[in-house]
């Protein structure tokens, strides 16, 4: 969308709006009123982005205004302007009815045009207030409040102040008056982005996506570590999770996601560590994991979905014992949930449907997890760990835009690959130091984000196989390849589908891989 189609200004718009016309109006939460000036305009600011945002990605097309604490948004229909509702910051929106006023004669005028016949035979109430300078509006609330309601009675059953059947609502500004009849609650809390940004682990439950969702609530940006131990499926299904969270309540971000192959670094665990101790060893180090990401993306804090005592690993003692595995601030916005309550939330926000689908990891839980572990005989236990395949698997790891990345193209069987002819371009897509460790014979490397700028320039006379970890980025990658009219094929679950192939071609590949 263009930038014509948004006006806005710092606090009054310069536009000449159109009288007798029906807005969005938007609500700051109250928390961002009460700043000082100098930080609400910041938070005004950001916000006024992250709507802007919104507007484009569900491509709306609308003019924006801001007066006051206040926006005032027209769109072409109410659906579009219920998408908005998920901005953090803004704390409720209604529909309202603009128009332009001299005297409380045209306000009586208004209301009456506009609500006779919804007051007829009903009880109603009316709330008058005054916003901005009451040097520049001479009317009282009160006063108001009483001459309109008079009006309104004549066609009414009764005036209701307590349980009324309809409630209209007046905000009278200098120039215009606003009406309105009723509130789409938003989400409330502080903009997305002005308290930085931090690293958020996932695993595709409910409890990690509605901690995120609660640390955006409170204006932090994200991006997402994902140790994967599941595979291409439980990758596919973290996605759909992150995917929802991305879309629909991120509006004003660009985050990423960082999946890392966990399969040698537990197997190293397995091999090596005690099994009762396995899932605090493994916490710790997901906390490494998320910290080396923090360090790289000037992260201030780590956020996990815990909620003491939900398993064995959340323990309270077990909490500090794996909190101390990094220096990272480690945020746990649902320390004191139920898992009921966090269920009510995913499914509030969306991700529940998605979470009830996502089956986590299993294998590295022991029928007899320790409860109360000790730091120092954990320590011992982490001693006997090769701590090169945790930074190896960092270094690997693929990390997707989650607002680019179209999970469409991941189910695609059309497009993946059985073989490699002769001739054939193979592209590997996964990072430097994956491609360095190991690739097919001839593969050229290209980074996933640097191949989606590059592929509308490939030559469209050749064939092209493309490969990732899990099938994931080259079914993207393939899709869009076919789109523009070139012969692009993948292997459908990544890595293995190619090692598997490799080997019954007579190719060398690391010992251990299947």
């Amino acid at each position: 969308m263009s930038d014509e189609t948004q006006h806005t200004a710092p606090e009054r718009s310069n536009s000449t709006p159109k009288a007798d016309t029906r807005f969005a109006l938007l609500r700051f939460g109250g928390e961002v009123t009460l700043k000082s000036p100098a930080t609400r305009r910041r938070f005004n600011k950001r916000l006024m982005k992250n709507l802007k945002d919104a507007v484009k990605a569900n491509g709306i097309v609308a003019t924006i205004e801001r007066d006051h604490d206040r926006v005032y948004v027209e769109a072409q229909s109410q659906g579009d302007l219920e998408q908005l509702a998920n901005c953090f910051g803004i704390q409720s929106i209604s529909l309202v009815e603009r128009r332009a006023w001299r005297s409380i004669d045209d306000l009586v005028a208004h209301a009456l045009a506009l609500y006779k016949e919804d007051v007829r035979g009903k009880s109603f109430a009316l709330r008058v207030r005054r916003v901005g300078s009451r040097n520049d509006i001479l009317l009282r609330s009160q006063e108001t409040a009483r001459v309109i309601g008079a009006a309104l009675d004549e066609h009414a059953a009764k005036v209701d102040l307590d349980n009324p059947d309809v409630e209209i609502h007046l905000e009278i500004m200098p120039d215009w008056v606003y009406f309105f009849s009723e509130k789409i609650p938003g989400p409330g809390g502080l903009p997305v982005g002005v308290e930085g940004s931090a690293i958020s682990l996932v695993s595709g439950g409910f409890d990690s996506a509605v901690a995120s969702w609660l640390m955006l609530k409170r204006g932090v940006a994200l991006d997402y570590v994902f140790c994967n131990m599941g595979g291409r499926e439980h990758q596919l299904g973290v996605l759909h999770v992150m995917k929802q969270i991305t879309d629909q309540w991120s509006y004003g971000l660009r985050p990423h996601l960082h999946s890392i192959d966990f399969d040698h670094v537990t197997r190293d665990l397995r091999e090596k560590g005690e099994p009762r101790y396995w899932q605090i060893l493994l916490k710790r180090l997901f906390l490494r994991t998320a910290e080396m990401i923090a360090a790289e993306r000037s992260a201030k804090a780590i956020i996990t979905g815990d909620a003491v005592g939900q398993v064995s690993s959340q323990t309270l003692q077990n909490i500090a014992v794996i909190s101390q595995s990094v220096t990272t601030p480690v945020l746990r916005p649902l320390v004191g949930f139920n898992k009921d309550e966090i269920i009510a939330i995913a499914r509030k926000i969306g991700t529940e449907k998605y979470s009830k689908d996502v089956i986590e990891y299993c294998a590295m839980v022991p029928s007899k997890p320790a409860t109360s572990a000790k730091l120092e005989v954990i320590l011992k236990e982490e001693a006997r760990l090769d701590p090169e395949l945790l930074a190896q698997a960092v270094a690997e790891r693929s990390v997707l835009d989650l607002r680019a990345f179209d999970l469409g193209a991941a189910d695609t069987p059309k497009l993946e690959a059985h073989a490699i002819k002769e001739g054939t371009l193979v592209i590997d897509l996964r990072s430097a130091a994956a491609y360095k460790g190991w690739h097919y014979p001839g593969a050229l490397h290209l980074n996933f984000n640097e191949a989606l700028r590059a592929f509308p320039h490939f030559d469209k006379s050749k064939d092209y196989v493309l490969y990732c970890e899990f099938g994931l980025k080259s079914a993207h990658l393939a899709e869009l390849m076919t789109g523009e009219s070139m012969r692009a094929t993948h292997f459908g679950q990544g890595l293995k589908d190619l090692v598997k192939y490799a080997k019954g071609q007579g190719v060398a590949t690391p010992e251990g891989w299947s």
